[in-house]
This record gives C-alpha cells, sequence and structure tokens, in this order.
C-alpha cells in the first residue's frame, strides 16, 4: 500500500471537520435534550406514569394538578379537565400502578376546606382501555349543599299537618300496650315542640344556609390563610436559630443591665431623687407655668408678624414729627398718636 492512502485512513481531525454538520448534529442534540428535559413527566420511566382518562358527571371542585391517590397513596396528579358533551373528561397519571379495565374512580375531599383529591380503584385484568365510564365514576356530595337541601326539604314540611297526624296517631294507639301510647305519646310532644318552633328553626336553617354559602364563597381565602400560616411556621423553623440567638442575647443584655444598675447604684440614687424633686416642682407649679404660657402667646404671635415679611422688622411708631414735618426729639412734648383721616405722618 503506499503512503499516500495509507495516510488517509487516519481519522480527520476536528479542525478540519465540516462545521455545517457539527453545528447541526449539535443543535439536533441540544433540542433533543430540551425537549426530554421540559416533557420527563411524560417518559415511561423516569416521567410521573402513564396516563389515564376517566369521565364523570361533574367536576365536583376538581382541578389540575389535585393528588391521584390509590388506597390512600398519592401516586399521581390530575393534569387536566375537559368539557366532553354533558360530562367532564379528567386526564390524569399514575406511577407504579396497573389501572384495569373494570377500575374505578371517585373525587372525594381532601380537607376540611373542601380541597379535593381522586381516588382511584384499579380492577380487572389487563390494561384500561379508553377512559373510565360514568358508570364506575361517584362526585362528593358537597356540605354547602347538604345544607341547602336540608333547608330546603325541611322548609318544605307542613308542620301543622305534621302535628295533626301525630295526633290521630297517638289517638289510634290510645288502647294499645303502655309501653306503644308511650312512644307514641312521645312523637305527639316532638311534634307540638317542632310546631310551637318553626319560626324559631326556620330562621336557624337560613343562617345555617347562608354561613355555608359564605364559608364556600370565602373557600380560596381559608385556604391561602392556611396556606400562609404553614409558610410562617415553616419561616420560623427555618430561623429558629436565629430567633433563639436573639433571645439568649436579649437575656444577656438584661443580665447586664440589671449589673450595670447595681454597680451604679449609688451614682444613680441620687440623680433620679433630684429629677424626682424637679418633677415635683413643676408639677406644683403647673398653673403658674401655663399662666406665662398663655401670656407670652401674644407676644410671640406680634413677633412673628413683625418679623414674617422679610429680613426686616415691621413696627409702628408715631409722634416723632411735628405738622411741619421737623423732628420733634424731646420728651416733654405730648404726642398725638392717632392716625389722621387721610393719611399723615
Amino acid at each position: 500500500m503506499s503512503p499516500s492512502r495509507k495516510a488517509r485512513s487516519f481519522p480527520t481531525a476536528f479542525g478540519e471537520r465540516n462545521r455545517v454538520w457539527i453545528a447541526v448534529v449539535g443543535l439536533t442534540v441540544m433540542a433533543v435534550v430540551f425537549l426530554l428535559a421540559f416533557n420527563a413527566q411524560a417518559l415511561p420511566v423516569v416521567g410521573g406514569g402513564a396516563t389515564h382518562q376517566a369521565r364523570f358527571a361533574e367536576a365536583g371542585g376538581l382541578k389540575p394538578g389535585n393528588e391521584v391517590r390509590v388506597a390512600g397513596v398519592k401516586v399521581g396528579e390530575v393534569t387536566g379537565l375537559d368539557l366532553d358533551g354533558a360530562s367532564v373528561l379528567v386526564t390524569f397519571r399514575a406511577k407504579g400502578v396497573r389501572i384495569g379495565p373494570q377500575s374505578r374512580a371517585a373525587i372525594k375531599v381532601k380537607t376540611t376546606l373542601g380541597q379535593k383529591f381522586l381516588a382511584v380503584d384499579p380492577l380487572g385484568a389487563g390494561e384500561l382501555d379508553g377512559p373510565i365510564p360514568l358508570q364506575r365514576t361517584s362526585t362528593p356530595y358537597d356540605v354547602n349543599a347538604a345544607f341547602s337541601d336540608l333547608s330546603d326539604t325541611i322548609g318544605a314540611i307542613d308542620t301543622d299537618q305534621l302535628e295533626t297526624s301525630l295526633d290521630v296517631l297517638s289517638d289510634a294507639f290510645q288502647d294499645t300496650p303502655k309501653a306503644v301510647r308511650e312512644s307514641v305519646s312521645g312523637l305527639t310532644d316532638l311534634s307540638r315542640v317542632i310546631a310551637k318552633r318553626d319560626d324559631e328553626l326556620a330562621r336557624l336553617l337560613k343562617s345555617t344556609r347562608e354561613v355555608s354559602g359564605t364559608l364556600k364563597d370565602r373557600n380560596a381565602e381559608f385556604a391561602k390563610l392556611l396556606q400562609d400560616g404553614s409558610a410562617l411556621l415553616d419561616e420560623l423553623a427555618a430561623r429558629r436559630q436565629t430567633v433563639q440567638a436573639l433571645l439568649d442575647g436579649t437575656k444577656r443584655l438584661g443580665t447586664q443591665l440589671v449589673g450595670l444598675v447595681r454597680d451604679n447604684e449609688a451614682q444613680l440614687r441620687p440623680a433620679l431623687a433630684k429629677l424626682d424633686q424637679v418633677a415635683r416642682i413643676l408639677q406644683a407649679n403647673q398653673g403658674q407655668l401655663e399662666a406665662s404660657l398663655r401670656r407670652l402667646a401674644p407676644y410671640y404671635r406680634t413677633l412673628a408678624s413683625a418679623t414674617g415679611n422679610g429680613p426686616w422688622i415691621d413696627s409702628y411708631i408715631c409722634g416723632l414729627f411735628d405738622s411741619s414735618g421737623s423732628p420733634e426729639l424731646r420728651n416733654d412734648v405730648v404726642r398725638d398718636c392717632k392716625p389722621r383721616k387721610g393719611g399723615g405722618q
């Protein structure tokens, strides 16, 4: 083999390669890496699990991001809710669990404030093919709706007719054994109490409905309040050492101040005694001080008026000149300080 052919068999140096192809390959690899990073949840092994769907009659307060649980253990989260005709199609991911074709799903209440989660009961052999149908899904019965329905149902009861019916029932059981008569008599008394308290019960149920409605309207605020409280507790836990150091420093400062006062008690006691005497004198002469301040007020007002127009003093001086305009400097002259009509000197 010739030396020239032998030289061509060595790999081309990196600087001699086609830079266009290097850039294309590099950009392609970066795009694939970014695509995998942003869609890591959808990957079969390291992602958030397989994607499934369930059909519900209503959303029931479920939101994207809510937990998906199997036997009380979190296995994924809800990723989407879409309106599909007269039903709601819920999309969720479940990792580490096989969802069979007979699986059931239910929207359940997670907290007393109404936060929900999706409970899945995996049943059947094989894999789920298509969404879980309406026949195998259920939604929670809201507490607010329960109170509302209860108040509507009880409000529709005719208490007078109920009382009459129980009275008739009591009369019909007059000849029955004593135990039965006492039971029916108790029902009669109960009906009479309900009839007498009809208006109060109606107001109570109305108030219950209003309270439940208010709680429902403030659900997000209560949830945020609890979240803020949790964040505050977490921050306090994180700053526990700092707070402890602050408390220790405050304790040491108090100890030092006590020692300082104790060491300088001989010097502080006379000073405090004199300060107490000054305070007593000021308190005893409080009336004179107030009178002095009242009398000084006109003087300071006049002084402010005289010096408030610029770098000079405004004043009115009368009787320095006679009627001819000559200055009159003798002290024995009677001076007329009343201003004349039309002006004067």
